[in-house]
């Protein structure tokens, strides 16, 4: 591997100054065009690259946005960070992703790690763990510290920062309610994703939408967990029981849902009607019949993310408010719900 240049290097060999190669590299309108062009060949050509944490001590700035996702697998996050990444190229940011896998050790580590001059700023989607502990010092001290943090779809209410959230409730009350219209009676509910925010959200509204209708709430075709393997291996009790609808809370359940009620003998929507959340490949290209699904707007979530935190990034005013944008979700029905 070629060995990097350095800018005394640089400056030694050319006979100019260590300042002249530095302002020449960052085009200053001190140095003449002849010698930007000679100086500016000459470190290509030397495999030169600026020392992004000197830079940072030096002007406090790295152009780079630090991103943490809980779970690489989940195709909403990728959809989330292919919008961050969107608008930070156009803003010229660079940007990191990390993941903390559900880690509330790794995700702290992962904050304190890149706060230390290697970014200017994150976007966080909590992790599970610390949903379930209700532990957020990790961020609470890197805001103190001085590093803004935009939170999105998992977020820590007691926590100070700017948010993007998804309309959870509205949107599980929302797709209940067209099971009950489709002529469902008992609607059966799946949640891997009880000790989330997120999950507690769309059950609300999912009781909600019963309440709304008169529709008294059985616990037996509920089934409320923490984990899919949890789901997997209750799943199917529900089926034991007469459901003509089922609501599931994540892609991975819905697609679950799907493949047992197909495995037991069940004609979809004929028998059954599906309404999954989440709006990924599994649900909408890769399944027969295609699911029915509350789409999250993943890209978007990430846009609206990335804007506000370069927002603030690039603000001069120091007490800039807070903001909490919610991005409204749109059911998109596919095959399995039935058509009336």
């Amino acid at each position: 591997m070629k060995a990097k240049a350095t800018l005394k290097q640089i400056a030694k060999e050319l006979n100019v100054s260590v300042s002249t190669v530095s302002k020449a590299l960052n085009d200053s309108p001190e140095i003449s065009e002849l010698t930007k062009v000679k100086i500016k060949e000459y470190a290509k050509l030397k495999n030169y690259k600026p020392n992004i944490i000197g830079l940072n001590l030096k002007n406090r700035k790295t152009k780079t946005i630090g991103v943490i996702i809980p779970n690489i697998l989940n195709s909403f996050f990728a959809k989330v960070f292919s919008g961050i990444e969107k608008i930070a190229d156009e803003k010229g940011y660079n940007v990191i992703m990390c993941i903390s896998n559900e880690s509330l050790d790794k995700e702290a580590h992962t904050l304190e790690m890149l706060s230390n001059g290697t970014i200017d700023g994150f976007i966080v989607s909590v992790s599970e763990e610390a949903q379930k502990a209700q532990d957020y010092q990790h961020f609470t001290t890197i805001i103190n510290d001085g590093t803004p943090i935009v939170m999105f779809d998992r977020i820590a209410d007691g926590v100070d920062c700017d948010k993007v959230i998804v309309d959870d409730f509205d949107s599980a009350l929302h797709a209940t309610q067209q099971l009950l219209n489709l002529g469902c009676k008992n609607i059966a509910l799946l949640s891997s994703i009880d000790n989330l925010s997120v999950g507690k959200l769309r059950t609300d509204g999912y009781l909600k939408a019963l309440s709304n209708n008169g529709i008294a709430v059985n616990p037996d075709i509920m089934i409320r967990t923490d984990s899919e393997l949890d789901l997997k291996n209750k799943m199917d009790s529900i089926f034991e029981n007469p459901i003509d609808g089922i609501f599931a809370l994540d892609e991975n359940d819905s697609v679950a849902a799907l493949r047992v009620a197909l495995k037991k003998g069940f004609k979809v929507p004929e028998d059954i009607s599906i309404i999954g959340f989440a709006d990924g490949i599994l649900a909408s290209r890769r399944l027969s019949p295609s699911l029915t699904t509350v789409s999250q707007h993943g890209i978007e979530i990430g846009e609206v993310a990335a804007k506000l935190l370069i927002k603030r990034l690039e603000s001069e005013e120091e007490h800039l408010p807070y903001e909490t944008k919610v991005i409204k979700t749109k059911l998109k029905e596919r095959e399995s719900t039935r058509v009336v």
